[in-house]
C-alpha cells in the first residue's frame, strides 16, 4: 500500500487517511489526548514509544551524535543532519510554488500548505481549522480558559507566552520602544502606536 498510495484506514473524526492501522491508532489519539507513555523522571507524558524514547535520552544523558564543529550532541542523526544544515545555511528542501527554501521538509510541508490552503488541524469546539498542530494547541487555550504561562514575579498567568513577556516588562522597567520624534520610551509596541498619533495631529495643526 506504501508504493500504491492507497490508504484505507481512515480516522472517524476528521476523516483523514492512512496506509497503516498502526499509524491511524498512533493519529487517533490527538483526538482522544491519550498518552499512554509516562516519564518516571519528570512525569512528561507522549502519544508514540518513539518520542518517549527519544525524551528519555535526555535523563539518560545518551547523547550518541556529536557536532564537529561545536562539540553540540544530540540524542539521533536526524537532529544533528538539522542542526549541521543550521550551520551551514544548506536548505535543501524547494518550494515549487515560490522557491521558497527550507532547512527541515517538514517546514516545507507546512509552508506549502499557504499555497494549498490545507489546514489539517481542526478544532472539536468551534471547528476553526489551522495548518500546524502548535496553533491549534495555542487556540484551544481559549475554550479551555487555561493559563500555563505563570510570571515568576506576582504569579499571574497568561494563555500566551508573548502575552507573559510583555507583562514581565512591568516588573522590570524595559521600555524598548522608543518614539523617534521625541525620544519618549514605552514598554509595548501598542502604546507606542498610539502616542505616535499624537506628532501626526501636532503636525496636521501646524499646516
Amino acid at each position: 500500500m506504501t508504493h500504491t498510495g492507497e490508504k484505507p484506514f481512515q480516522c472517524s473524526e476528521c476523516s483523514k487517511c492512512f496506509t497503516r492501522k498502526k499509524t491511524l491508532v498512533i493519529h487517533q489519539k490527538s483526538h482522544t489526548g491519550e498518552k499512554p507513555y509516562k516519564c518516571s523522571e519528570c512525569s512528561k507524558c507522549f502519544t508514540e514509544k518513539q518520542h518517549f524514547v527519544k525524551h528519555w535520552r535526555i535523563h539518560t544523558e545518551e547523547m550518541l551524535f556529536k557536532c564537529s564543529e561545536c562539540s553540540k550532541c544530540f540524542t539521533n542523526k536526524h537532529e544533528l543532519v538539522n542542526h549541521r544544515r543550521i550551520q551551514t545555511g544548506e536548505k535543501p528542501f524547494t518550494c515549487s510554488e515560490c522557491s521558497n527554501c527550507f532547512t527541515k521538509k517538514t517546514c516545507l510541508v507546512i509552508h506549502q500548505r499557504i499555497h494549498t490552503g490545507e489546514k489539517p488541524f481542526p478544532c472539536s469546539e468551534c471547528s476553526k481549522c489551522f495548518t500546524q498542530k502548535s496553533h491549534l494547541v495555542i487556540h484551544q487555550r481559549t475554550h479551555t480558559g487555561e493559563k500555563q504561562f505563570q510570571c515568576p514575579e506576582c504569579s499571574k498567568c497568561f494563555t500566551h507566552k508573548q502575552d507573559l513577556f510583555s507583562h514581565q516588562k512591568t516588573h522590570t522597567g524595559e521600555k524598548p520602544f522608543k518614539c523617534s520624534e521625541c525620544n519618549q520610551c514605552f514598554a509595548y509596541k501598542k502604546i507606542l502606536v498610539r502616542h505616535l498619533r499624537s506628532h501626526i495631529g501636532e503636525k496636521t495643526q501646524i499646516f
